[in-house]
């Protein structure tokens, strides 16, 4: 089997606290990154817990201003299948 390399920036104590855990439980970090890329691809889902990534005050403004447009029902349309999208996007304006 041949592998790739996949290069990421952390910071430093994160990787260092990762890797000591991963150490504890008897696995490499690399085995805990693969386990991560496979329950990604299997679930097609990410999950954060919320004190985990804190937006910048950028982004906190642009999740506000979504959730407002989402109440105001300026949100995109949800579609069944994607024949109703093409007709969406050709029906006049």
């Amino acid at each position: 089997m041949s592998y790739t390399v996949v290069t990421t920036k952390v910071d430093p104590k994160l990787k260092k606290e990762a890797m000591a855990t991963a150490e504890s439980l008897g696995i490499s970090l690399s085995m805990v990154i693969k386990g991560f890329l496979r329950e990604f691809i299997r679930t097609k889902t990410i999950t954060f817990r919320e004190q985990d990534e804190i937006p910048n005050e950028h982004t906190q403004k642009l999740l506000l201003q979504a959730e407002k447009d989402l109440k105001d029902g300026k949100a995109s349309p949800v579609f069944d299948d994607v024949e109703d999208a093409i007709a969406w996007l050709h029906r006049d304006k």
